[in-house]
Protein backbone atom coordinates (compact mmCIF):
# COMPACT_ATOMS: atom_id res chain seq x y z
CA UNK A 1 0.00 0.00 0.00
CA UNK A 2 1.49 3.02 -1.35
CA UNK A 3 2.03 5.55 2.34
CA UNK A 4 -0.01 9.02 1.91
CA UNK A 5 2.69 11.52 1.56
CA UNK A 6 2.61 13.89 4.43
CA UNK A 7 0.50 17.30 4.74
CA UNK A 8 2.38 20.68 4.12
CA UNK A 9 2.52 22.76 7.75
CA UNK A 10 1.37 26.25 6.76
CA UNK A 11 1.71 28.17 10.26
CA UNK A 12 -0.74 30.29 11.46
CA UNK A 13 0.04 33.20 13.85
CA UNK A 14 -1.12 36.55 14.75
CA UNK A 15 -1.01 39.45 17.94
CA UNK A 16 -3.01 38.71 21.06
CA UNK A 17 -6.79 39.22 20.07
CA UNK A 18 -5.75 39.20 16.58
CA UNK A 19 -8.54 35.88 16.21
CA UNK A 20 -6.36 33.14 15.26
CA UNK A 21 -8.61 30.94 16.49
CA UNK A 22 -11.54 32.16 15.19
CA UNK A 23 -9.82 31.93 11.55
CA UNK A 24 -8.26 28.73 12.50
CA UNK A 25 -11.69 27.08 13.17
CA UNK A 26 -13.11 28.11 9.88
CA UNK A 27 -10.33 26.56 8.32
CA UNK A 28 -11.31 23.37 10.06
CA UNK A 29 -15.35 24.12 8.58
CA UNK A 30 -13.41 23.19 5.11
CA UNK A 31 -11.88 19.95 6.30
CA UNK A 32 -8.04 21.31 7.18
CA UNK A 33 -6.77 19.95 10.30
CA UNK A 34 -5.11 22.26 13.04
CA UNK A 35 -3.33 22.32 15.94
CA UNK A 36 -3.33 24.97 18.47
CA UNK A 37 0.42 25.01 19.98
CA UNK A 38 -0.66 26.28 23.04
CA UNK A 39 -3.02 23.33 23.77
CA UNK A 40 0.09 21.23 22.82
CA UNK A 41 2.43 23.51 25.83
CA UNK A 42 0.03 22.63 28.43
CA UNK A 43 -0.24 18.33 27.50
CA UNK A 44 3.58 18.11 27.57
CA UNK A 45 3.70 19.24 31.00
CA UNK A 46 0.92 17.47 32.24
CA UNK A 47 0.75 15.27 35.35
CA UNK A 48 2.88 12.43 34.84
CA UNK A 49 4.69 13.51 32.16
CA UNK A 50 8.67 13.17 31.86
CA UNK A 51 8.85 17.13 31.23
CA UNK A 52 7.11 17.80 34.60
CA UNK A 53 9.45 15.65 36.22
CA UNK A 54 12.03 17.56 35.32
CA UNK A 55 10.88 20.72 35.77
CA UNK A 56 9.86 19.66 39.17
CA UNK A 57 13.34 18.23 39.69
CA UNK A 58 15.12 22.04 38.50
CA UNK A 59 12.58 24.57 40.27
CA UNK A 60 11.61 22.76 43.39
CA UNK A 61 8.26 21.18 44.63
CA UNK A 62 7.42 25.01 44.69
CA UNK A 63 6.27 25.16 41.16
CA UNK A 64 3.83 22.19 41.72
CA UNK A 65 0.26 22.29 43.51
CA UNK A 66 -1.15 19.54 46.37
CA UNK A 67 -2.51 18.11 43.44
CA UNK A 68 0.75 17.17 41.46
CA UNK A 69 0.39 19.62 39.05
CA UNK A 70 2.43 22.32 37.33
CA UNK A 71 1.73 25.75 39.07
CA UNK A 72 1.74 28.15 36.39
CA UNK A 73 1.62 31.22 38.49
CA UNK A 74 4.94 30.18 40.41
CA UNK A 75 6.68 28.85 37.44
CA UNK A 76 5.82 32.24 35.65
CA UNK A 77 7.38 34.34 38.70
CA UNK A 78 10.56 32.42 38.56
CA UNK A 79 11.39 32.78 35.07
CA UNK A 80 10.35 36.36 34.39
CA UNK A 81 12.44 37.26 36.87
CA UNK A 82 15.70 35.11 36.34
CA UNK A 83 16.26 35.25 32.57
CA UNK A 84 18.78 32.12 33.11
CA UNK A 85 15.89 30.09 33.73
CA UNK A 86 14.07 31.16 31.57
CA UNK A 87 16.48 29.93 29.01
CA UNK A 88 16.69 26.63 30.47
CA UNK A 89 12.88 26.15 30.78
CA UNK A 90 13.24 27.09 26.96
CA UNK A 91 15.65 24.66 26.36
CA UNK A 92 13.86 21.66 27.62
CA UNK A 93 10.61 22.53 26.69
CA UNK A 94 10.67 23.76 22.67
CA UNK A 95 12.03 20.63 21.39
CA UNK A 96 9.44 18.61 23.27
CA UNK A 97 6.50 21.11 21.96
CA UNK A 98 7.88 20.53 18.44
CA UNK A 99 8.24 17.37 18.48
CA UNK A 100 4.70 17.07 19.85
CA UNK A 101 3.06 19.48 16.92
CA UNK A 102 4.84 17.46 14.18
CA UNK A 103 3.17 14.22 15.34
CA UNK A 104 -0.05 15.52 15.95
CA UNK A 105 0.56 17.23 12.16
CA UNK A 106 0.22 14.05 10.92
CA UNK A 107 -2.94 12.29 12.12
CA UNK A 108 -3.16 8.86 10.84
CA UNK A 109 -6.10 8.71 7.62
CA UNK A 110 -5.75 12.29 7.08
CA UNK A 111 -5.58 13.05 3.46
CA UNK A 112 -5.99 17.24 2.78
CA UNK A 113 -2.17 17.93 0.95
CA UNK A 114 -1.63 21.01 4.23
CA UNK A 115 -2.57 21.36 7.67
CA UNK A 116 -2.22 24.30 10.12
CA UNK A 117 0.15 24.92 12.73
CA UNK A 118 -1.43 27.69 15.40
CA UNK A 119 0.68 29.66 17.32
CA UNK A 120 1.17 32.95 19.09
CA UNK A 121 4.56 32.31 19.22
CA UNK A 122 5.56 30.71 15.21
CA UNK A 123 8.02 33.31 14.66
CA UNK A 124 9.67 33.87 18.44
CA UNK A 125 10.31 30.33 18.06
CA UNK A 126 11.97 27.84 16.12
CA UNK A 127 8.29 26.21 14.82
CA UNK A 128 8.39 28.30 12.03
CA UNK A 129 11.36 26.26 10.48
CA UNK A 130 8.78 22.89 10.07
CA UNK A 131 6.32 25.49 8.29
CA UNK A 132 6.24 26.23 4.22
CA UNK A 133 4.58 29.39 4.60
CA UNK A 134 3.63 31.80 7.46
CA UNK A 135 -0.07 33.57 7.61
CA UNK A 136 -0.54 36.37 9.69
CA UNK A 137 -4.00 37.24 11.12
CA UNK A 138 -3.39 41.17 11.13
CA UNK A 139 -5.96 43.63 13.08
CA UNK A 140 -4.68 47.00 13.90
CA UNK A 141 -3.21 47.63 17.75
CA UNK A 142 -6.62 49.50 19.10
CA UNK A 143 -8.36 46.26 17.89
CA UNK A 144 -6.46 43.98 19.65
CA UNK A 145 -6.40 45.85 22.85
CA UNK A 146 -10.84 46.12 22.62
CA UNK A 147 -10.82 42.87 21.93
CA UNK A 148 -8.65 41.73 24.62
CA UNK A 149 -10.11 43.62 27.31
CA UNK A 150 -13.55 42.52 26.55
CA UNK A 151 -12.38 39.09 26.50
CA UNK A 152 -9.99 38.58 29.09
CA UNK A 153 -11.15 41.18 31.65
CA UNK A 154 -7.86 42.58 31.43
CA UNK A 155 -7.42 46.24 31.45
CA UNK A 156 -6.52 48.04 28.87
CA UNK A 157 -2.92 48.77 30.60
CA UNK A 158 -2.15 45.48 31.09
CA UNK A 159 -3.21 44.72 27.37
CA UNK A 160 -0.98 47.61 25.97
CA UNK A 161 1.73 45.81 27.71
CA UNK A 162 1.39 42.47 26.46
CA UNK A 163 1.13 43.82 23.06
CA UNK A 164 4.80 45.37 23.87
CA UNK A 165 6.12 42.48 24.62
CA UNK A 166 5.27 40.73 21.36
CA UNK A 167 7.19 40.70 17.78
CA UNK A 168 5.50 44.41 16.51
CA UNK A 169 2.98 44.26 13.98
CA UNK A 170 4.87 45.56 11.74
CA UNK A 171 7.91 43.02 11.65
CA UNK A 172 5.26 40.26 12.15
CA UNK A 173 3.67 41.35 8.88
CA UNK A 174 7.03 41.38 7.03
CA UNK A 175 7.63 37.91 7.44
CA UNK A 176 4.18 36.43 6.78
CA UNK A 177 3.58 34.92 3.29
CA UNK A 178 0.10 35.82 3.46
CA UNK A 179 -2.30 37.76 5.36
CA UNK A 180 -5.68 37.96 6.66
CA UNK A 181 -7.29 41.20 7.67
CA UNK A 182 -10.03 40.18 10.65
CA UNK A 183 -11.37 43.94 11.08
CA UNK A 184 -13.93 43.29 9.09
CA UNK A 185 -16.92 41.13 8.67
CA UNK A 186 -16.96 37.82 9.09
CA UNK A 187 -18.08 37.19 5.98
CA UNK A 188 -15.18 39.07 4.59
CA UNK A 189 -12.74 36.86 6.62
CA UNK A 190 -14.39 33.67 5.70
CA UNK A 191 -14.24 34.74 2.30
CA UNK A 192 -10.09 35.11 2.79
CA UNK A 193 -10.25 31.94 4.46
CA UNK A 194 -11.60 29.88 1.27
CA UNK A 195 -9.07 31.73 -1.45
CA UNK A 196 -6.46 30.83 0.74
CA UNK A 197 -7.58 27.09 1.38
CA UNK A 198 -8.02 26.92 -2.70
CA UNK A 199 -4.62 28.10 -3.23
CA UNK A 200 -3.36 25.71 -0.51
CA UNK A 201 -5.15 23.01 -2.19
CA UNK A 202 -3.59 23.50 -5.29
CA UNK A 203 0.09 24.64 -4.40
CA UNK A 204 0.33 21.71 -2.23
CA UNK A 205 -2.28 18.99 -3.65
Amino acid sequence: MAKTPSPAIIGLTGGIGSGKSTVARMFGELGVHWVDADVVAREVVASGSSALAAIAGHFGEGVMTAGGELDRAALRAIIFEDAGERAWLEGLLHPIIREELVRQLRPPGYHLPYALLVSPLLLETDQHTVTKRVVVVDVPVEVQVERTVARDDNTKEQVERIIAAQMPREERLSRADDVIRNDGATDDVRRQVTSLHEKYMTMFG
